[in-house]
């Protein structure tokens, strides 16, 4: 019996930026809809009166809930940015390998600007 080649697993790998920026973009989508199941309870907490919305307010309030809040928009601007790109992509700019990269760069400051000014304003 031969022995066969094991693959090597993810580990061995090094991936290039545009593949952790698009595994990173699907998973902001995932949590932009966690996000908005978050909204929905607190709509619906809203409309259920004010002691059910004070209970999600103070939830909200905790260091927790102010971290999903702001994980949920940093979500919200990065996944916007990667879809800019894509619509870059759509019309056939920046496949060259530097452009690549470095627009990933862009697409991460961008995103953290963004989150950064609302927090400046908020």
């Amino acid at each position: 019996m031969t022995e066969r080649p094991i693959s090597p697993h993810l580990q061995v790998y090094r991936l290039p930026p545009t593949a952790i920026f698009s595994i990173s973009h699907r998973v902001t989508g995932v949590l932009l809809v966690a996000g908005m199941f978050l909204l929905t309870l607190v709509l619906m907490g809203l409309a259920s009166g004010r002691e059910a919305f004070l209970s999600i307010q103070a939830g909200m309030q905790s260091a927790l809930g102010r971290a999903l809040l702001w994980a949920w928009l940093f979500s919200l601007f990065f996944h916007m940015c990667h879809g800019v790109r894509h619509l870059l992509w759509d019309i056939g700019h920046g496949f060259e390998r530097e452009r690549l990269n470095r627009h990933a760069g862009y697409e991460l400051a961008a995103a953290l600007l963004l989150t950064g000014l609302v927090a400046w304003w908020a």
